[in-house]
Formats: C-alpha cells, structure tokens, sequence
C-alpha cells in the first residue's frame, strides 16, 4: 500500500480527517441537510428494475468526496476500469484477467476477449447449464438413489466457495419460491459437517463440492466425511453420482 499512501491525494485525504471527518456525525449531518440522501445517492435504470447506490450514510461531505476522486485518479482507476472491461490482465498475481464482468453480461453484450476470443458466448454455454441442472433439481425431476427428489442442498467449500453463495441465498431468501433447504459447511472441524447431516436424509439430499482448485483441505476434508456418511446408507458407490456434484475451475480433478 506504500504508492497509494504517497499519493496526494491519500495525504489530502488525512488532512481532511484530522481537521474535518474526525467530527463527522451521520445524525448531525441528517439533521442539518434534509436533502442529504438526494444529495448523495444515485439511481440506475435497468431491464431488471431500479438499482439504488446510496453513498449517504458514509462519513462524507462535498469536500471529502472531491478528494475520493482525486484519489481515484490519481491511482488510475479508471485506466484499470477500461483494461478489466476489455479483458487485460490486471490481476498481476496470477497473470490472469479479471471476468466476473463477463458473468453478468447480457448475451447481446459488447466483445469480452482473453488471447483473442471473446468469452461471452462460454459464459453464457455454461450459465446455461447451471440454470437447467438447478431447475432439475428445484422441479424434482432430479432423483436421488431411492427414486426421491432433493429436499435439501448442502455447499462444502471455503472463503468464496462458502460465503458467496451464503450471502446470495440470504439475500434472496424472501423472493424464494419452493425449492430445496440449503446449508454451509466451511469448518473443517467435524462438528459442522456432522450436525448438518445429523437432521438430513441420505436419500433426499445433494452435495456442492465448491472449489476452485480442488486441493483446499479443509473442504476435501468434509466432502470425505460427507461421503462416509452417504455410503453408510446408500453402500453402493455408483449412487454416489446422483448427490455429488463438484463446482471447479479443475476439470482434470
């Protein structure tokens, strides 16, 4: 982070919290600016409905937020926006592009290219796939090894394998219609893994193996136990294909 402090901007920044932000009060700033949420939040249009990006409960003013897009520019945020939205390799650690835009691309959308080839129509192949495997799965027609549908949906993952779809699922929990009960397991102390199974049904339940690489140990670990604990019922190995499904960029593994 040294660049970052070094710059101007960032030293400007301090100064306006030693002198200013650091008597900053959220109440205060309601009370003397009716207008204040109006003032500072903006609303965006889309096919899917009206998205609110309300900055307006943050320790800010008009001062502070000039100086946070000196900042900005400073750094050159709006270079790596054009290099992330063209596909360039900005994530320097890996060497890799940075796609999760690509993700939530319309199909119609503007080329998104890595070496050469736009990745949008990949994307889409396999959003389409999830999308049908999920509604199988939601519908019922998916069976289990008995003949019975999924009830319950268990993730095994860690950090973003984990808490990303934690986060979604509790976000749109009141807009579920039906479907499967979801659980987590991140903990790689067996305690988490086995009070989940201890209230599902072997028959009735499907596991996500999310990792990218498919060598996080924790999550290896409680896939095998999640394992023993369906062979223990179903005994047949082949039945195994039926309530395990893996989420990975390693299709080798």
């Amino acid at each position: 982070m040294s660049g970052l402090t070094q710059t101007n901007a960032w030293k400007n920044l301090k100064k306006l919290y030693d002198t200013v932000g650091i008597n900053l009060n959220l109440r205060q700033l309601f009370s003397d600016d009716a207008n204040r949420f109006q003032t500072y939040s903006l609303e965006f249009n889309t096919p899917d409905g009206i998205v609110l990006f309300d900055y307006s409960k943050n320790l800010i003013n008009d001062e502070i937020l000039k100086e946070l897009f000196a900042l900005c520019r400073e750094c050159h945020i709006e270079d790596q926006r054009t290099k992330m939205f063209s596909g360039e390799l900005i994530n320097f650690t890996e060497k890799r592009a940075v796609l999760h835009t690509a993700l939530r691309a319309p199909k119609d959308a503007k080329e998104v290219k890595v070496d050469g080839k736009n990745v949008i129509p990949d994307v889409h192949r396999v959003l389409d796939q999830m999308k049908t495997f999920s509604e199988a799965i939601r519908s019922g027609q998916w069976k289990g090894y008995t003949g019975k549908s999924i009830t319950d949906v268990v993730n095994i993952g860690i950090g973003g394998s984990d808490l990303g779809p934690l986060m979604i699922t509790e976000a749109l929990k009141p807009y579920a219609k039906g479907g499967p009960r979801a659980h987590f397991v991140s903990n790689i102390d067996g305690t988490h893994i086995s009070e989940t199974v201890s209230k599902l049904s072997p028959e009735t339940t499907l596991f996500i193996i999310a990792s990218k690489t498919f060598t996080t140990q924790e999550t290896i670990t409680n896939a095998e136990s999640a394992k023993e604990w369906f062979l223990n019922a179903a005994k047949d190995k082949k039945n195994v294909a039926q309530h395990f499904v893996a989420l990975s960029t390693n299709t080798q593994k």
